[in-house]
């Protein structure tokens, strides 16, 4: 099967910093793969690099597509959903209008995202239809913020740090509400800090370090070898 995503020799710069320095790695349609690593590593810039909100050299392939290059609400059109870390929902705007706003025709071959079937995925958004983004909790901004990437019916979500700063509780909920995703086939790349929470729902690993990859492979592999992760991951 060919990859739904293929980045080949990915570099990003900010200025004359060079921040990614050549990765190599694939994303399968359905896939979960996690990018693992410290604060500093190159996980946000990976993702910034990908939807094009910082300039890439090299190879992008999406779909098919070459989209190194182009502009992010091109790449968002095509099917390449982003959650940045930041959240960045419309606190002014009710939960129902923030997704409104997302929202993207269906894709050939996939069921589109609709608001009840995401109520279903994230039951608590569904108690505060009409509550404001600036009145929810930190948990429930993430989640809005995924489910108005999902209004676009993306076929490549980029999740970056989802469970940064959030109650146990939430993440255990994030966790399963992104199981829920993979399950209906939506492929995920997901940055994240947090290995028990990764290890959790994630197919495969890459492991990176000052803007290279060190380390591929899958979960259960990394699970036991307690040297490598403490050798990458250990804070």
């Amino acid at each position: 099967m060919a990859p739904l995503l293929q980045a080949q020799g990915l570099r990003a710069a900010y200025g004359r910093a060079e921040i990614l320095h050549g990765l190599d790695f694939a994303i399968a349609p359905g896939e979960l793969l996690v990018l693992l690593g410290r604060n500093g590593a190159g996980k946000s810039t990976t993702m910034k690099a990908l939807i094009g909100l910082l300039p890439p050299r090299g190879s992008i392939c999406f779909g098919g597509e070459e989209i190194a290059g182009r502009a992010p609400h091109a790449i968002a059109r095509m099917g390449l959903g982003y959650v940045p870390e930041e959240r960045r929902i419309f606190t002014s705007l009710s939960v129902a209008e923030n997704l409104q706003v997302g929202r993207q025709p269906p894709r050939p071959g996939l069921a589109p995202w609709t608001e009840e079937k995401l109520f279903a995925l994230f039951p608590n958004l569904a108690a505060m239809r009409g509550r404001t983004g600036g009145q929810m909790s930190g948990g429930e901004q993430q989640m809005l913020t995924i489910a108005r990437t999902l209004m676009g019916n993306p076929r490549l979500l980029l999740l970056d740090e989802p469970s940064e700063g959030l109650a146990p509780v939430i993440v255990e909920q994030l966790a399963q509400a992104i199981a829920a995703l993979k399950q209906a086939g939506v492929a995920i790349l997901l940055a994240e800090q947090n290995f028990h929470f990764a290890r959790s729902i994630a197919d495969r690993a890459l492991i990176m370090e000052s803007g290279s990859l060190r380390w591929e492979g899958g979960m259960t592999a990394l699970a036991e070898d307690e040297a490598l992760r403490i050798r990458y991951l250990a804070l």
